[in-house]
């Protein structure tokens, strides 16, 4: 399955924590983590995105809880992806055939858009570590673990979630890192449909 712009959520050493980050921190509990993921209904910021061929794309994020996220692309991309209404659709200015949709729920983005995040769930968590700076979570669908994972990477005091990457059922890696991600206020709906882009475009 294509998916150049499927989204992931590695610099590793390059992704920059927050200056006043102690330099050893607890590692972070599942049930800690997962209460932060489901207290976090809406988010907007910015993000790096690193291809699976090395490339790079930065852009603006849009989170709307469950079920929702919104990637705006920089130019030269200029690319769009949407998730909304179950569906996930990746738009590419230079297609005229319309966006490419997969079902949200065949995808590792599912396991942090839904409405209830429970990393405790049997087999949900494959790996789960710290390196005394960050707490980094690999979580799959127990269900279907052919869709991929999504490895996800937290820092504390407060938790703040600050990359992921997916590996898509390809086994394709697309890492994201999160700049100045903002939680809470509003965010209509209207960002998140894909529908109402399709008829935008046409």
């Amino acid at each position: 399955m294509k998916r150049r712009h499927f989204v992931g959520f590695t610099l590793g050493a390059c992704l920059a924590f927050l200056s006043g980050q102690p330099a050893l921190a607890q590692q972070l509990s599942l049930s800690e983590l997962s209460g932060y993921l489901n207290q976090l209904r809406t988010a907007t910021g910015g993000f790096t995105q690193i291809n699976s061929d090395g490339t790079l794309s930065t852009g603006q994020i849009y989170i709307k809880r469950p079920g929702r996220i919104r990637f705006e692309y920089n130019p030269p991309d200029n690319s769009l992806m949407i998730a909304g209404g179950g569906q996930l659709a990746i738009f590419d200015p230079r297609s005229n055939t319309g966006p490419e949709q997969y079902p949200l729920n065949q995808t590792p983005l599912k396991i942090i858009l839904e409405d209830r995040v429970d990393f405790t769930a049997t087999r949900m968590v494959t790996g789960h570590s710290s390196d005394g700076t960050s707490t980094t979570v690999t979580a799959q669908d127990p269900d279907n673990p052919q869709y991929g994972n999504i490895k996800l990477v937290f820092t504390a005091n407060p938790i703040e979630l600050r990359q992921w990457i997916v590996t898509d059922d390809t086994g394709t890696q697309t890492t994201v890192i999160l700049n100045d991600l903002t939680t809470g206020g509003s965010i209509g709906d209207i960002k998140f449909n894909i529908i109402s882009e399709i008829n935008k475009r046409e």
